[in-house]
């Protein structure tokens, strides 16, 4: 069979339609015969599959999101719907299948291919890095220079009004996003569930900075530690004296213009992915390590909790 397709899952990511681009050129260098699956998991189901061709990809390399749209499938995990989708895929030839996506999608897949030989090949895409086994997800670069350039933008207004603002990333029971983007912004305080703290520890500290001249303060938090940030904000009104406001930077992470460094992951990514398909290993994740890309199981990627590094973790 030559036939193969490609779909998105769970959240999406900038990253996902250069990775899209890539898959229909490249499957069509290696004279295959590419398809979308639109809408995930439930385009499986609900034989929303279309053959794709270069008119389909051109001028999206660009955008953020995906053209072809993910879901969060709750029937796929039934197995009388995997019948359906297995069907679905048998009636246009297709055995091969390349999934973006985070490890719950994964989970799927390997049923999937258990019951019914579907082969496929996984590319993490999650701007939490949370994904074990690879140390670099699609869409986390785009999302990172998102968070960047709000930090850099609330930092103005900090300035002028002597404020202190509380902002939140993204990332899940993760603290990367926010951990980089403390590293790489200059912020005063960063707070990750990954590290216990006591806001009581830096009352001194930051009060002694205050009458060295310091004017405001940012603080980037990650959703995972559970706080209430007006807590947070309270703290910093009551306890170090200057006013205090929470930005929750949201949804805004997942979309813009992807990074050039995430178009040219996906370009790479999907290379790998296809030619693992090719190379006719049956169920694969491509993954980015420090020895570059290689091929991980699934029970490798889902043996163990994820853990952030530690090194990382050291620099706060």
């Amino acid at each position: 069979m030559k036939n193969i397709a490609i779909l998105c899952s769970g959240g999406d990511v900038s990253g996902m339609n250069p990775a899209i681009k890539h898959f229909v050129e490249y499957t069509i260098k290696k004279e295959l015969t590419p398809y979308f699956v639109y809408d995930g998991y439930e385009g499986l189901i609900d034989n929303n599959i279309q053959k794709a061709s270069y008119k389909d990809v051109s001028g999206i390399i660009n955008r953020g999101g995906t053209i072809i749209g993910s879901a969060r499938s709750k029937r796929f995990f039934d197995k009388k719907y995997r019948k359906i989708a297995k069907e679905n895929l048998d009636k246009l030839n297709i055995n091969m299948l390349v999934v973006l996506g985070g490890d719950g999608s994964f989970r799927g897949l390997d049923i999937f291919y258990k019951e019914h030989g579907v082969r496929f090949s996984a590319i993490p895409s999650t701007i939490d890095n949370d994904i074990n086994e690879t140390q670099y997800c699609l869409g986390v670069d785009s999302a990172l220079n998102i968070i960047k350039n709000s930090i850099d933008a609330i930092r103005d207004t900090a300035s002028s009004f002597r404020r202190a603002f509380i902002i939140e990333t993204m990332g899940r029971e993760c603290g990367y996003l926010a951990l980089v983007s403390h590293l790489t912004s200059g912020s005063e305080l960063c707070l990750i569930p990954e590290k216990k703290y006591d806001l009581k520890l830096f009352k001194n500290e930051f009060k002694k900075e205050i009458k060295n001249g310091r004017k405001y303060f940012i603080v980037v938090v990650s959703e995972g530690i559970k706080q209430d940030l007006s807590e947070i904000a309270q703290w910093f009104e009551d306890e170090i004296g200057i006013e205090a406001r929470v930005s929750v930077l949201g949804h805004i992470q997942r979309g813009g213009n992807p990074s050039s460094y995430d178009r040219l992951m996906a370009y790479k990514f999907i290379t790998y992915a296809v030619n693992s398909l090719l190379d006719k290993k049956d169920e694969t994740i491509v993954c980015y390590t420090k020895k570059g890309f290689e091929y991980k199981s699934l029970d490798a990627i889902t043996r163990f909790p994820h853990k952030l590094d530690e090194e990382l973790i050291s620099l706060l």
